[in-house]
């Protein structure tokens, strides 16, 4: 049972979002999401035209750097750390734009298939190999699981490394150093960009529940960057979420392959007990 919820949390964790940071960075961005009070005063822009001109600048870049694809697939090592064990896995990823998330994951020193998951805009499929048993749920409860609110496209963008719970239409921008970084808040999460390079490649997020009462954030860093399709993708990432608890994931990124077919076939064997 814990391997099968770390499953679901890995699954909506995958892409968590946006980038990588040094210890530099990481100051900042405790310094300005220290309080509530900055949803009210946030970053402190100068109102001058070279200041709007760098917001358009930077939003224009994330848009630019936003990953659009038909199919996507990945065989991603996971390593995980929390309060309880979890083994080294592997898992093989496949998208279909819009359609269907699938997953198969594989504990590694076993060297089998142990849980295989199908994601649909309004349904979840678990396959426990190991036990024999099969889950049908509705989207929902991958919510009530891994206690972060998304809906399908919010997952898809995470797994694909697109920018979630994040919109620049009230974004502030500020440049700090070779740093850009971008403020947004949202209705559920306070959202804090770090941008560097010339390819405005996305480094890293920090991202604060807007509910003080939940301390729930996750910072998500993005490093090892190689353009594919002409642009930018991070084959390895760190996702660290605090609430009660703190759990790190580690994430490496093998066999990236866009816009080519796929299968996503998912069949349930009839000897399979319905749990």
């Amino acid at each position: 049972m814990i391997l099968m919820k770390f499953t679901l949390v890995i699954i909506t964790a995958i892409s968590l979002a946006v980038s990588g940071s040094s210890c530099r960075s990481t100051k900042a961005i405790n310094k300005t999401l220290a309080t509530k009070d900055s949803i009210v005063a946030p970053l402190s822009i100068p109102g001058s035209r070279d200041s709007i001109l760098l917001n358009d600048e930077v939003k224009l870049a994330i848009r630019n750097n936003y990953r659009d694809f038909e199919t996507f697939s990945a065989k991603i090592k996971v390593d995980v750390e929390a309060k309880d064990n979890v083994p080294e896995l592997t898992a093989n990823l496949r998208m279909i734009k819009d359609s269907v998330i699938w997953v198969s994951l594989q504990a590694t020193f076993l060297n089998i298939e142990a849980y295989r998951v199908r994601i649909t805009k309004d349904s979840v499929i678990l396959l426990n190999k190991l036990e024999k048993e099969v889950q049908y749920r509705s989207l929902d409860y991958l919510q009530e699981v891994t206690q972060i609110p998304f809906d399908f496209k919010t997952i898809q963008d995470m797994l694909i490394g697109n920018p979630v719970f994040f919109s620049d239409t009230m974004a502030t921008v500020k440049r700090k150093d070779d740093q850009v970084l971008v403020y947004a808040v949202g209705n559920l999460f306070k959202n804090l960009l770090t941008i560097r390079g010339a390819n405005s490649q996305l480094e890293h997020s920090k991202l604060d529940d807007i509910d003080v009462n939940r301390n729930r954030t996750a910072s998500i860093s993005y490093n090892d960057y190689e353009i594919i399709n002409g642009k930018p993708f991070s084959n390895r990432r760190q996702i660290i979420v605090t609430e009660k608890n703190r759990i790190d994931i580690k994430l490496n990124f093998k066999q990236v392959e866009f816009n080519k077919e796929l299968s996503v076939a998912f069949s349930v064997p009839k000897n399979y007990k319905r749990k």
